[in-house]
């Protein structure tokens, strides 16, 4: 399973059937690709430009890229010559969609029964959904362990990670609403300035996508009392 995976499942059982912003959860599964193609040896970073790795590394990161379709389509999409894209935008251009692809495929894979709903701008994914398997719990376990990258993506897409246990064991209505700060560990423990360099990147589309959201809904609601008052 990719961090992808890994992420999406948390998200699902933590989440218990409420919404989530597809937006957010997007851009944190586009992040989460990133980070396994950098570990993978499949993308660097030069400063806070997105290159093609040029050295392979070996283990199961690697055997990811090859294995998961996802993967190795965002692999394909890295953009191979100058000037390359900062990762900013890489996470708007690859982020596009991505979170209704990722439950797509849980659905065609078998991963998951056909009963989640996507309609824009939330999704809302019932966990009952999702078959018990091996991945299932690898990703429980890497979310019950506080994995400091998992549990950064998650909060980016609006999942608090303070409570211990498997997913499926928390409760929604405790979590803090807010930005997930609470749940976030410190990322400098990461030792990889790359992976902290796409986890602020990712942090900050979420923010400007957030800022986006509020302003269509102030210019919603002035047009709506425009419309009563006539």
């Amino acid at each position: 399973m990719t961090t992808a995976h890994d992420l999406l499942v948390a998200v699902i059982d933590t989440r218990s059937g409420t919404s989530v912003e597809q937006g957010d959860l997007s851009l944190a599964l586009a992040g989460a690709e990133l980070i396994d193609l950098i570990d993978a040896g499949a993308a660097d970073l030069d400063g806070d430009r997105v290159v093609p790795g040029t050295e392979r590394t070996e283990g199961a990161a690697a055997e990811s890229v090859v294995d998961d379709p996802l993967l190795r389509q965002a692999a394909s999409s890295l953009v191979r010559q100058e000037p390359h894209e900062p990762v900013e935008d890489w996470l708007w251009r690859r982020g596009r969609d991505l979170g209704a692809a990722y439950l797509a495929e849980l659905e065609t894979t078998g991963s998951a029964a056909a009963r989640w709903r996507a309609r824009k701008p939330t999704l809302s994914i019932d966990p009952a959904a999702l078959a018990d398997s091996p991945a299932r719990r690898h990703a429980n376990d890497r979310w019950a362990a506080h994995e400091p990258v998992l549990t950064a993506l998650a909060a980016a897409a609006g999942v608090d990670a303070r409570y211990d246990g498997d997913p499926g064991d928390s409760d929604p209505g405790d979590s803090d609403p807010g930005d997930g700060s609470e749940g976030r560990d410190d990322l400098t423990e990461l030792g990889d300035d790359r992976v902290v360099t796409v986890l602020a990147a990712v942090n900050e589309a979420v923010v400007e996508l957030a800022g986006v959201r509020q302003r269509r809904a102030v210019e919603t609601a002035a047009f709506d009392n425009i419309w009563r008052a006539v």
